[in-house]
Order: C-alpha cells, then structure tokens, then sequence
C-alpha cells in the first residue's frame, strides 16, 4: 500500500493564509496612496527616459522590524524631500525581507513578533498597514522582492523594486520582475559579476509565463509583457566596491553591449562601503563627482539610513531594543543622513 510519507515528509503543518484580495479588501488602496505610487513611479521613469534630470535616493532602515520607529523616520524623510526636491527624488527604502546566508532573523514579514512564532499571515498585514501610512504621507516607497508571492498582497504599494544579490541569477525572480509595475533594480552578484544583473535585465524586459497565484490566491499561469524599465545597480562584490569611474564605464560597455539603456544605480552600503556605514558618505560623494564632471548613466543611489547609526542584536527581552537602531545591517544616523543628501543636493545644482 502507499503512504502518504512519499511526500510532504519533510513538512510538518500547512497554515492558511488570507488571499491577496482578502488582504486588499481589508486594507484598501486609498486615493492619496494610490496618487503617491503612481506619481512615484511615473517620475522613476522619467528619471530612466532622460526627461527628468533629477537623481533617485532610495534611503532608508536596513529592514522595517518597529512600525512606530519606522514612520517617524518617514515623516522626517518627508520633510527633507521638501528641501531637495530640485535635484532629488528621495523614495523610502521599505524592506520587510531579508535574505540569510545561513540563518537568522528573515524579516518583518516572516516574524512580526521577533519570536519565532513565524506569523507570516500576521506580517503581511503589518507590512501592507505600514506601506498605506507611508504613501498617505506623499512618500514613494521601495522595497526588495525576495519571495515571489508577496507583490500580489503589496505590490500596489510600491514605486521602486530591487532584486538583490543573492536573487539576481535566479529564473524565478526575472520572471517575477518581468510582471512588476514598478522599475527593478538587479544588483550584481556578491562576487561582484556585473553580467548577472545585465543577463536579468535583458530577460525581464521579455515575456515570461511561470506558475504563480492570483489576486484570488488560486495557483495560475502568469503570463507577463515585459519589464522596460530594468537597470543595473552596482553593490560591489568579491570584497571590492565597484562605484569609480572605472567600473562605472564597464558597466556602461557591458549595457551597451547588449543593447539596453545606460542606467546605473549605485548601493553606496554592502561592500561599496565595505559594509562599514560610515563610509558611505564617502561613496556618495564619488558618484556626486561624477555626474558634477559630465557622467549620463548614474540616475540613482541608495542609502542604509536610520534615526540612530550602528545596529544592535534581536535581545530576548524586546523592550530593551535601542529606538530607530537597525536589526539587521549597520546603518548612518539620520543627522548624518540629512548631511550627506544637503550636500549632494548643493552638488547636483552645479551638474552641467
């Protein structure tokens, strides 16, 4: 007789989860959210098409774990947007999913509570609440797509989108960017291989079909049009940065080569700054430099920002956590975060 042990042997529970139109319909798109996405996104295009000559800053917390702490940094993103708005478009880095080399905490999505009760249904109501609060305060949003079913329930909440190092290579997640209505951003891989990411742009821009789930949560063949507005973002890798003039133009030869437009954003964190965050203001003011002397390919940075610099480890007891201190990857203060985007605004008003 056959068992039921020839599969699932290694599963030990199935949890429902709300669909993503359950979810929509709980917490609705409101009308000043929507405005803000759809602004956001349509000025992240123009910035990539040349007809806005503005940089794009995503800035923001390493990852999202304190809701409270998180709007309050918005708010004062908010505020400096006011200030900037000439050179700038500033769009919130919003990351609910971390990726693990081995183990550790995965994200706000994966473990709301931070005590491995793994309430994912929870999470994503959490995550979707605090993108709404966010677009109501006229801030677009940006964030890493890592499990290729989260955009269903978040998705219209989103301006910019990045797959990160580790997902750069994977089929799954150019498929999943080649259906995305925002622009992606595919960072090269952690060994610093620049070709990945051309390799992932020049497939999302295709049609893909894959299995996916609707908006109904039934499993479905997605069949997508293509994403035109894919581009490099340059992280470093293999223990060295990659944002000098000299990688720079690599990458600039490596999109050319194959046929798709010269636009490169630069991760001023991760090994562009050897993961020390202090460092970063050092590596915006490199790009600054280089568009200051005439480059046309660098339309974006990003910035690991929050309220206090540093990072601190998950304690047991989750009250003593240090307010607005990243859980996850090291991050500039929010002090020196105002600095460094004042000084790149003063530098951008003297781009030719």
């Amino acid at each position: 007789m056959i068992t039921s042990d020839i599969e699932n042997s290694n599963v030990s529970s199935f949890a429902a989860m709300p669909t993503p139109a359950e979810l929509h319909a709980k917490l609705p798109l409101t009308e000043r959210a929507f405005n803000t996405v759809m602004k956001g996104r349509e000025a992240l295009r123009n910035i990539l098409d040349r007809k806005d000559k503005r940089l794009f800053v995503v800035v923001g917390p390493c990852s999202i774990h304190d809701p409270q702490a998180g709007l309050d940094y918005a708010r004062r993103l908010q505020k400096l947007q006011a200030e900037v708005e000439d050179t700038m478009l500033l769009v919130m880095r919003v990351y609910f999913e971390k990726p693990r080399t081995t183990t550790g905490w995965k994200g706000y999505i994966n473990d709301p509570y931070m005590d491995d009760s793994f309430r994912v249904d929870v999470g994503m109501e959490k995550a979707r609440q605090f993108l709404l609060d966010v677009c109501e305060l006229g801030l677009p949003t940006a964030t890493e797509a890592l499990d290729p079913i989260s955009p269903q329930y978040l998705g219209d909440l989103i301006a910019w989108t990045a797959i990160g190092a580790r997902t750069t290579e994977s089929q799954t997640h150019r498929e999943m960017a080649s259906g995305l209505s925002t622009p992606v951003g595919f960072k090269n891989g952690t060994d610093g291989d620049v070709g990945i990411a051309v390799n992932a742009v020049l497939s999302s821009s295709k049609p893909h079909s894959f299995l996916g789930i609707s908006d109904r949560g039934t499993v479905s063949i997605v069949r997508t049009s293509g994403n035109a507005y894919g581009h490099v973002v340059l992280r470093g890798g293999g223990d060295r940065p990659n944002y000098d003039s000299v990688s720079v133009a690599i990458a600039e030869q490596a999109l050319k080569k194959a046929g798709l437009p010269a636009n490169l954003v630069v991760d001023c964190s991760h090994a562009n700054s050897y993961k020390k965050p202090e460092l970063q203001p050092l590596v915006m003011s490199d790009v600054m430099q280089q568009i200051r002397h005439g480059n046309q390919s660098l339309v974006g940075v990003m910035i690991e920002s929050n309220i206090v610099s540093g990072n601190q480890p998950i304690p047991d007891d989750l009250s003593q956590m240090v307010y607005g201190c990243s859980v996850t990857d090291g991050c500039i203060g929010w002090e020196d975060t105002e600095a460094m985007l004042r000084s790149a605004h003063q530098e951008l008003l003297q781009r030719p």
